[in-house]
Formats: C-alpha cells, sequence, structure tokens
C-alpha cells in the first residue's frame, strides 16, 4: 500500500508526553482517508522513550548526535510519504488539524506551512501574551512554530532540509527557505488558524519566566549563538522532575 504521507517526530528523553502524543496521532490517523506512517528519531534517549515508540508501533529511527534539526532530518530521510509532517514529542494533534494540513499539500497551491499555537493549560499572563505575539506574528511572516511544521516532501528535499548548522530555531530558518520556494514555484506557504496545535507548558513549569528571559536574551542580542548548543540548553536540558529553576 502506497504511503502517503509521514509524521515525524523528534525525542529525546521523552517518556513523560510521548505515549500521549502518540496515542493522539494514532487517533488522528485513523480518521484520515490516505495511509499514513509514524515515524519516531529517538535521538540518543537514556529513557524509555525508544521503548514506548516501538509499544505505539512507530517506526523507530536512531540518532546518535543530540541536535534538533539533525533528529528532524533523520526522520524525513527515512521517510516514504509524499507529505511530510512535522510533531513534537509534547504536542497533540487533532484530527481535523491533520485533515486540514493534508487537504492543503493535496490542493497543489500550497507546498508547506503550519498552525496556531495554543497551550494545552491555563497559564500566566506573560506567557499568554507570548504566545498571542507568536501566533500573530506568525500568521503575519508565514512561519511556522516547530511543533508543527508540514511540507510537500519534494519542497523539503529541494532546500536541503532543516539547518544543521543551529541548535535552535530550525524551523524559522527552513520556513524561510520554504517560502522561497513557493513563491519560485507559483504556490504558497499557509499558517492553519482554525485549528491549533495544543502543546505542553512543560518549560513554564521547570522554569520561571525571569529564568526563561534570561536563557533567551544572549541569542536574541547575538543569533550566532544559535551554532553553540550551550546558548540553546533549554531546548534541549531536562531538569530533575517536578524540579522548577
Amino acid at each position: 500500500m502506497t504511503i502517503h504521507y509521514s509524521i515525524i517526530i523528534p525525542a529525546y528523553n521523552e517518556e513523560d508526553y510521548l505515549a500521549r502524543t502518540l496515542e493522539n496521532v494514532v487517533l488522528a490517523m485513523k480518521e484520515q482517508t490516505q495511509q499514513g506512517e509514524l515515524i519516531v528519531v529517538d535521538n540518543n534517549s537514556t529513557d524509555r522513550t525508544a521503548e514506548i515508540a516501538r509499544q505505539a508501533g512507530a517506526k523507530l529511527v536512531f540518532e546518535s548526535e543530540n541536535q534538533i534539526a539533525k533528529a528532524r532530518n533523520a526522520g524525513a530521510r527515512q521517510a516514504s510519504g509524499s507529505h511530510l509532517v512535522f510533531l513534537d514529542a509534547d504536542s497533540i494533534i487533532s484530527p481535523v488539524l491533520l485533515t486540514a494540513a493534508l487537504a492543503n499539500l493535496d490542493s497543489k497551491r500550497v507546498c508547506a506551512g503550519g498552525a496556531r499555537v495554543e497551550f494545552e493549560t491555563r497559564v500566566d499572563v506573560f506567557p499568554q501574551r507570548v504566545l498571542d505575539f507568536w501566533n500573530w506574528y506568525s500568521v503575519k511572516r508565514q512561519t511556522a512554530a516547530g511543533c508543527f511544521v508540514y511540507c510537500l516532501k519534494k519542497a523539503f528535499d529541494k532546500v536541503g532540509g532543516f539547518p544543521e548548522s543551529v541548535y535552535a530555531s530550525e524551523e524559522i530558518w527552513l520556513c524561510m527557505a520554504l517560502r522561497k520556494w513557493a513563491r519560485n514555484n507559483a504556490m504558497e506557504f499557509r499558517i492553519i488558524t482554525k485549528y491549533p496545535i495544543l502543546t505542553s507548558d512543560r518549560k513554564l513549569l521547570w522554569y520561571s519566566n525571569t529564568n526563561l528571559v534570561l536563557q533567551s536574551l544572549p541569542i536574541l542580542i547575538c543569533p550566532p549563538l544559535l551554532r553553540v548548543q550551550y546558548f540553546c540548553k533549554h531546548w534541549y536540558r531536562r531538569p530533575e522532575k517536578n524540579k522548577r529553576n
């Protein structure tokens, strides 16, 4: 049977969130008329991430270097579908969002896109305002959040995938390349606003607002620091459970 789309989930020590994410992905896939595949990229995890992926029936790919872009690209190289959907391990996709993304790609008018982002739970005013700003910016500049990116595989391959020169913000650079590809091929990049992608607020539990701002300042002031993993550690670090810094 021909695989029409591939859902790719990079995962580094995600045993606390991955099972629920995969459960919702499987439910969303069952609602589709086309055949899809589920790929989990174990990004050198030391917990039960790989075991959980196997139990869910996912195709398991291993990437030894702990870098988000490399993990995403490793999954894409193993994908059989003509449509790619990248999803974070702590995010929940609904059947209607997956249907909308696949329909956009099937239309031959859209080559890539993302979705409006919502937290699963109610959060404080400051992080909610930051998310509101991101959603405005996402639509205004047609830029997808990393927790949900969809695209044609041929477009993804043509632009070279996620840039492996950075340890964070790889989705921003990919979106820039895909928008250019879309213009050159009389297509468009489209953010889905009707159906949101739900993501966890775990970083708000792990770190205080002040801590997150202080961690982000260096790379905001000096973007080349995105090439150094040390300065992107809050994307990679897993603090002790139930401990907030």
